[in-house]
């Protein structure tokens, strides 16, 4: 009979603990879950930045290696990199100095260094959008100065 009364005293506290316990959980996972969410597009968003910087990479490298170099026009270069992945290079012709003809420099007078600037501009998009604007979408752009050494233009 001692059993009896003390299975009536409980009135369900096991119950709402439980339903408690429950509830603390379920937020735990949503929380989780938004949390991974967060950090894959995250994730995806830093891949296209990187697609983009080494795009832009690639396009530097391959335009100083076409050797287009022109004092009198500018080179435009554009490539697709893969089917979401484009660069654009522009080869610019900034300025020429003369080289000094002293003892420092073994090359003569007569000798000149023209100056060009290459800017790379790369652009990523996020796959299977290919011509649609997305907020994942990502652009680098890359900026390098060099030199070319060569025979002086003639001063009229």
């Amino acid at each position: 009979m001692n059993a009896m009364k003390h299975r009536t005293h409980q009135q369900g506290a096991a119950l709402v603990v439980g339903l408690i316990l429950l509830v603390v959980i379920s937020i735990l996972a949503i929380s989780s879950i938004n949390t991974a969410t967060t950090e894959l597009a995250m994730a995806r968003n830093d891949m296209n930045y990187e697609n983009a910087f080494q795009a832009a990479e690639t396009g530097l490298e391959n335009a100083i290696a076409q050797g287009r170099f022109n004092t009198l026009a500018t080179a435009n270069l554009a490539q697709n990199v893969t089917s979401n992945e484009s660069v654009s290079a522009v080869i610019e012709f900034e300025d020429s100095t003369i080289v000094p003809g002293d003892r420092a420099f073994s090359m003569g007078s007569g000798v000149a260094a023209y100056h060009f600037v290459v800017t790379a501009t790369a652009e990523s998009k996020r796959a299977g959008t290919a011509g649609i604007v997305t907020d994942r979408d990502a652009s680098a752009v890359h900026s390098q100065a060099f030199y070319v050494v060569g025979p002086s233009a003639p001063t009229l």
